[in-house]
């Protein structure tokens, strides 16, 4: 029973892009994990900029870097 959630700065999708963003995780998820698609939950959350900091990077990822499959590399973006 995978739930994705995918925490983000705040963008405009629009249905085909959610479809599309939702196919991709859902293969991804049901051919890494060996589930059924059936299975997978998906869901966005919009974060403010200002906000990324102390709500995403402190407890998910510097608190929880042994949970991590993909480390950012902010320095990049």
């Amino acid at each position: 029973m995978p739930h994705v959630i995918i925490k983000h700065f705040d963008a405009a999708l629009t249905g085909e892009q959610h479809a599309e963003l939702s196919e991709a995780i859902t293969r991804s998820v049901t051919q890494a994990l060996g589930c059924s698609p059936h299975a997978v939950s998906i869901a966005l959350r919009p974060v403010a900029p200002d906000d990324w900091h102390s709500s995403v990077f402190v407890p998910d990822i510097e608190t929880c870097p042994q949970e991590l499959i993909k480390s950012p590399d902010y320095s990049a973006v």
